[in-house]
């Protein structure tokens, strides 16, 4: 919540109404970001391999933070009606082996 990227300090809202809802609506996102990574570490603790982290060693635990980074600079072109995911390189393609199904459609994997 401390980190500048949730842009908490942003809000200025003081209907005590907005605030319980803001507060709700964060909790919430942060449950699913924390499921995400559970996800993601259990799977890669199973199968007995890791991630690159932001110094180039493998981890294990990556954060979800790390991860969406990752994944940044990847684009869906779309020439001629033909839809193409750009820079899916080595490393975001072993995460999504990682991820549910559902994670995989979203990049036109199978």
């Amino acid at each position: 919540m401390k980190d500048p990227l949730f842009f908490a300090d942003s809000f200025f809202v003081e209907n005590t109404k907005r605030i319980e809802t803001m507060f709700f609506f964060m909790s919430l996102c942060m449950l699913v970001y924390n499921l995400g990574q559970r996800q993601l570490r259990k799977t890669l603790k199973r199968i007995k391999t890791g991630i690159k982290n932001k110094l180039g060693k493998l981890t294990m635990t990556p954060t979800l933070r790390w991860v969406f980074q990752c994944f940044q600079g990847i684009h869906l072109l779309n020439l001629d009606g033909v839809n193409q995911i750009v820079n899916l390189t080595s490393s975001p393609h072993l995460i999504l082996s990682c991820l549910p199904s559902s994670c995989r459609k979203y990049y036109l994997l199978s």
